[in-house]
């Protein structure tokens, strides 16, 4: 069970606070209780009722029982008030025990804090309090300010402090796939609206240590531990002063106080007024100054600075929070973590990120004429291209892959296939079988779960996808082809797949870029041309259209997507260039 306290004066608002985090992270499936410790002698019941008279009589503990509820009346007596710990062994286990009171107690807390009520902050006297919540700013306090009310934020807080996870995944619905009826064919835009819009996360959650969270996709809110720069500071190497103190006149010269103020050793004095210090970029401003001039910029004689006038208030100075303030967000959920990323969730102070568990993808190939790279020289079979493909770009993209093998056309064997790639995965690609032929033993399989639903999208290549779900796991049915097979990945799965990861819709990057090549399309179907740009920053078309080319993938750099309408394409044209870097391939 995670544990963490809401603390504060009396008339704080700790009560409210609890209320709306209670509700807060109930709603999210979470089974949470609460204890909170009072000074006063309370009592639950009224004078004459059964139990009160129970425990008059002298019973040490009464159970009141009911079909909605049991309250447990234990009384102390002689004996010691018990410890949180003790009170805690009692509950029945939760995912999450929110404290209200016990501000002595060795969890960590928030702390609940109103004006109006003239009390000071605990904070300052005591290190179990992580953060404060707030009804007005504190500027000056070391830790992170929520507003009072920010109810999501400060949750999202705990979540990160404790490391708590949903109690589970949400599974995507039956029909999630499902098309209007009487669509035959769908255009691209249609397709990938109705994906962004049914799909949702079905990956779990975990927590990682921040240096090791590249590549993962936050599954909460995280919010600033600590400022950043934590305290006000200096951006040069020069010397510091109080902008109100300058003198007037062309030069100004203003004596110097002994002592310096270096990074990791800060001046502990105060500057007095009219008088500067010596100071080295990234220390901290001394008490006194706020202004900083560039050492190149002065001249130093005898314990006195000398610089001309027209330095600004504030120069050269950092001010603390200036880039991320204390409680503030720091990284949405759904932020795929970069190495970037990881420098600003550690210079806030976070030691640990909540993340979604790397998502499972499982490739698995069909078909009897398929063999594996180099095993057959009969010119009956094809070596699969697929699944090795197909593997690389979902390691490439940060998922787990799953190397699900290849199976034949055998319906018990593929069924067995299935069952087994729904344990190991939580989301599936198949190659081959997809269409509706007497030998795509895919999709009759898939039929049979009542889920599936072919998507004849107005796609060049790739026009037949599958979409389904096996056992509870979404399945995405490829064609067989290579480049189909691709292409339908790039421009489906992979949006697709960045959200079941609990990340952000994936919109591919593009350039309106001059075509070197010439081409009549006609309308009905958006068309995605193996590309790559010349010397002269023009667009080139692989030499041949045809899908069995897999050449051309390997040549190209991108796709050229030309428009569901009709076009003539002539060089200087502009058109739509979508480098494969933009798509996770490098």
């Amino acid at each position: 069970m995670k544990i963490f306290g809401v603390t504060g004066w009396k008339n704080s608002g700790k009560t409210g606070l609890m209320e709306r985090l209670v509700a807060h992270f109930t709603a999210k499936g979470l089974r949470v209780s609460t204890l909170k410790h009072t000074h006063h002698g309370v009592d639950l019941e009224r004078p004459g009722t059964d139990t009160h008279r129970h425990r008059e009589a002298g019973a040490q503990e009464v159970v009141l029982a009911s079909a909605a509820r049991v309250s447990i009346l234990h009384e102390l007596r002689d004996t010691d008030e018990p410890r949180l710990a003790e009170l805690i062994a009692r509950l029945t286990p939760c995912d999450l025990v929110l404290v209200e009171g016990f501000k002595n107690a060795p969890h960590p807390k928030i702390e609940a804090h109103r004006a109006a009520t003239g009390e000071t902050l605990l904070a300052p006297k005591n290190d179990t309090i992580r953060a404060v919540a707030s009804d007005v700013p504190l500027p000056d306090l070391d830790l992170p300010i929520f507003d009072l009310d920010d109810t999501p934020a400060i949750a999202a807080f705990i979540e990160t402090a404790t490391g708590m996870a949903p109690r589970s995944i949400p599974k995507l619905a039956n029909d999630c796939f499902a098309l209007p009826p009487g669509v035959n064919w769908t255009p691209v835009d249609k397709a990938l609206a109705t994906l962004r819009d049914r799909l949702q996360p079905v990956a779990g959650t975990e927590t990682v240590p921040v240096g090791q969270a590249r590549g993962r996709v936050l599954a909460a809110d995280h919010m600033a531990i600590r400022s950043n720069p934590p305290g006000a500071n200096a951006a040069v190497d020069g010397y510091a002063f109080a902008f109100a103190g300058l003198p007037a006149g062309d030069v100004v010269h203003m004596p110097l106080v002994d002592g310096r103020a270096a990074a990791g050793a800060p001046f502990a004095e105060t500057v007095p007024m009219g008088q500067a210090i010596r100071i080295l970029t990234g220390a901290l401003l001394p008490n006194g100054v706020d202004t900083v001039v560039m050492q190149e910029d002065v001249q130093v004689n005898d314990g006195t600075l000398s610089f001309p006038a027209g330095v600004k208030p504030g120069a050269n100075a950092r001010a603390a929070g200036e880039d991320v303030a204390a409680g503030k967000l720091a990284l949405p959920a759904g932020q795929k973590m970069r190495a970037p990323d990881v420098a600003l969730l550690s210079a806030l102070g976070l030691s640990n990120a909540k993340v979604h568990t790397r998502l499972r993808v499982g490739v698995l190939s069909t078909g009897d004429e398929l063999a594996e790279p180099g095993t057959t020289m009969d010119i009956a079979r094809t070596y699969d291209a697929n699944r090795p493909m197909l593997l690389s770009l979902v390691e490439g993209w940060g998922y787990a892959p799953v190397d699900l093998g290849h199976v034949t056309d055998d319906r018990d064997i593929l069924h067995q296939a299935l069952n087994d790639a729904a344990t190991k995965a939580d989301v599936i690609l198949t190659s081959g079988g997809a269409s509706a032929g007497d030998e795509d033993h895919v999709s009759a399989l898939l039929g049979e779960t009542g889920s599936l639903h072919h998507w004849r999208i107005a796609i060049k290549p790739g026009r037949p996808l599958a979409l389904a779900q096996w056992n509870g796991t979404p399945v995405f049915g490829l064609p067989g082809n290579p480049v189909a097979a691709l292409i339908t990945t790039l421009i489906f799965a992979r949006p697709a797949f960045s959200v079941l990861a609990g990340g952000n819709w994936l919109e591919p990057q593009s350039f309106l870029l001059p075509a070197a090549f010439s081409k009549t399309k006609k309308s009905g179907r958006r068309e995605y041309l193996r590309a790559r740009l010349n010397d002269d920053g023009h667009v080139e078309a692989f030499k041949s259209e045809g899908s069995g080319r897999i050449s051309g993938l390997g040549w190209a750099t991108g796709l050229v997507e030309l428009p569901d309408e009709a076009a003539e394409i002539t060089p200087g044209t502009m058109v739509r260039f979508l480098p494969y870097s933009g798509f996770g391939i490098t």
